[in-house]
C-alpha cells in the first residue's frame, strides 16, 4: 500500500510552517492564512543537524570556496554604480550595489514600471548591458512606452517571460550587467508546487533570484505588488531574502511620487527621493519644495509657509485654512493632508489660549500640492493660517512658521530646527517665527523665537506689510 504523501501548512504573510491547519497563525497572528501544499522530502543520508539530533558526529561537506580572513577580501565588489537617476541613488545609499537584491513595492498606477524602464534605459546609456523581464505585459506594450519615455537603447534588451527556467537561459547568453524583473509575484519556477504569485512559487523565485545575484554579481531589481493594507504582497520571508526593500508612493489624483527605503543593507532608511509623474515618464524632483510653492505670488489670507522632515530631508511646504460661518448647527473640521486628529486640537488650543474664536465657524485645512504632514513641528502653521483665515490678514511675506503647539498655549521646540531654516533661507525667506530656548543663527535670516502661540500672533501681526 502506498504511502500517503504528508503535507504541511504555510503562513502566506510571515511563512510560520505548521503540520496541520489553523485558522489563525501563531507566529504574526493573521486569520486564515496558512496554506497547505506538499512537505519536503529529507535527502538521503541526513544532514549534519539531522545527526548531531541522534547523537551521531556530524559530517560537513566540502565547501565550495575556502574560508578567507577578512582582511584579505576585496571590499570593492560592493563599491556602488551610479544608475543615472540621482534621486534613487539618493535612496540606496550611493548607487546599486554589484550582487544586490532591491525590491521596490508600490500601489498599481503609481509608475514602479516606468521608473524601472527609466533605470535600464540611463544604464544602457552608460553603454552597459540591461536586460528588462516583464511578465504582466507584452513586449510590444513595453516597446511603445520606452518610446514615448525615450527609454531605446540598443544595449537595453527586452523579455516578455515568466519562466524562472528561461529567464536563467537569457542571462546566460546575454550577460547582464543589470536586470529587471517585472513581477516578482508573476514569475514561476519549474518543480515547485503552487500558483504563481503564492508562498511557495514567490519563495522559491525570490530564492533563486537573490542566489543569481550573489554568485554572478548582477544585481537585480525587482518590481513587488502590494495588498490593501499597503504591504508588500506574498510572504513576508521576501523581505528578508532581499537588501533592500523600496516602496514607492503617491495619490492618483496628484502627479507627486515619493520613493521611501523600508530595509536597506547598504544605507540609511530614512531617506527619501522625489519624482513627478509626467506625459513623457517619471522626472526626478532634486528641488520638491520648489514643486510645492512653484505657484506662490503674493501672500493670500488663511496661508503659512512651514518646514516639515520627510525622514533626513527638509521640504517647504503649504498650509491653507479657510473659516467660514456654519451651515448646520455643528461646525464642521475638514482635514486634507494633515493629521485629522491634530487640527482639532491646535484650533482648540487657538481658542483657549490665544483668544481666538474658532468654535463657531466652519473651518477646512489642507496641503498643497497633495503632500501629506503627519509631524507635530506644522501646528504653528494651522494655528497661524486658521488665525490669518479669521482676521483676513496674511501673514509677512518671505516668512515660514514652525512649532509645536502644546495645551497650555505654549510653543514647543522640533528636531532639526537649524536644518529646516538653512532650506528656507536657501529659497529667498527672510524671517520665521520658531519655539523659543535653542540657540539659532542662520545666515540671511531673522529669527523670532516665541514662547507662546499668542506671542507668535504679535510676532507675525506686528510685521505686516
Amino acid at each position: 500500500m502506498a504511502k500517503k504523501q504528508r503535507s504541511i501548512h504555510t503562513c502566506s504573510e510571515c511563512g510560520y510552517a505548521s503540520p496541520k491547519w489553523l485558522g489563525r497563525c501563531p507566529d504574526c497572528g493573521s486569520w486564515g492564512t496558512l496554506q497547505e501544499s506538499a512537505a519536503p522530502t529529507a535527502a538521503r543520508g541526513g544532514s549534519a543537524a539531522t545527526a548531531a539530533l541522534t547523537g551521531a558526529v556530524p559530517r560537513g561537506l566540502t565547501p565550495t570556496a575556502p574560508a578567507q580572513p577578512i582582511t584579505k577580501i576585496d571590499a570593492s565588489t560592493a563599491t556602488s554604480v551610479p544608475s543615472g537617476i540621482r534621486e534613487l541613488d539618493r535612496v540606496l545609499g550611493r548607487g546599486v550595489v554589484p550582487g544586490s537584491v532591491v525590491l521596490m513595492a508600490g500601489e498599481p498606477g503609481v509608475g514602479k514600471s516606468t521608473l524601472l524602464l527609466e533605470v535600464a534605459s540611463k544604464w544602457a546609456a552608460q553603454e552597459r548591458t540591461a536586460l528588462y523581464v516583464t511578465a504582466e505585459e507584452s513586449a510590444g506594450q513595453v516597446r511603445a512606452r520606452a518610446e514615448r519615455t525615450g527609454a531605446l537603447h540598443d544595449t537595453l534588451y527586452l523579455a516578455a517571460e515568466s519562466n524562472l527556467d528561461v529567464i536563467f537561459g537569457h542571462v546566460e547568453q546575454l550577460k547582464p550587467s543589470l536586470i529587471i524583473i517585472d513581477s516578482v509575484q508573476t514569475m514561476h519556477a519549474a518543480g515547485v508546487e503552487g500558483v504563481a504569485g503564492g508562498v511557495a512559487q514567490s519563495r522559491a523565485v525570490t530564492a533563486a533570484l537573490t542566489t543569481l545575484a550573489k554568485t554572478t554579481g548582477i544585481p537585480i531589481l525587482l518590481v513587488g505588488h502590494v495588498t490593501k493594507d499597503g504591504n508588500v504582497a506574498g510572504p513576508r520571508v521576501l523581505e528578508h531574502l532581499v537588501d533592500v526593500v523600496l516602496n514607492f508612493e503617491g495619490d492618483r489624483q496628484t502627479s507627486l511620487r515619493m520613493l521611501r527605503g523600508i530595509k536597506n543593507r547598504f544605507g540609511a532608511t530614512d531617506e527619501v527621493g522625489c519624482f513627478e509623474q509626467t506625459a513623457e515618464g517619471i522626472r526626478e524632483v532634486p528641488d520638491p519644495s520648489g514643486l510645492f510653492l512653484s505657484h506662490r505670488g503674493r501672500t493670500p489670507d488663511g496661508s503659512a509657509v512651514t518646514v516639515a522632515m520627510d525622514g533626513v530631508r527638509p521640504l517647504l511646504a503649504e498650509v491653507q485654512a479657510l473659516t467660514v460661518d456654519p451651515v448646520a448647527k455643528n461646525p464642521r473640521r475638514v482635514v486634507t493632508g494633515l493629521d485629522v486628529n491634530r487640527v482639532p486640537m491646535v484650533l482648540a488650543v487657538l481658542q483657549a489660549r490665544a483668544g481666538q474664536r474658532t468654535n463657531d465657524k466652519d473651518a477646512y485645512l489642507a496641503t498643497v500640492g497633495g503632500m501629506k504632514i503627519q509631524e507635530t513641528a506644522t501646528d504653528l502653521a494651522v494655528a497661524l493660517a486658521t488665525w490669518s483665515s479669521l482676521h483676513e490678514r496674511p501673514l509677512p511675506p518671505k516668512t515660514v512658521v514652525i512649532g509645536e503647539v502644546g495645551l497650555a498655549g505654549e510653543l514647543r521646540r522640533v528636531p532639526n530646527l537649524t536644518r529646516r531654516l538653512s532650506e528656507a533661507a536657501r529659497l529667498g525667506y527672510e524671517h520665521a517665527v520658531v519655539p523659543a530656548g535653542e540657540k539659532l543663527s542662520v545666515e540671511g535670516m531673522r529669527v523670532s523665537q516665541c514662547a507662546t502661540l499668542a506671542e507668535a500672533i504679535t510676532a507675525v501681526d506686528g510685521r505686516r506689510s
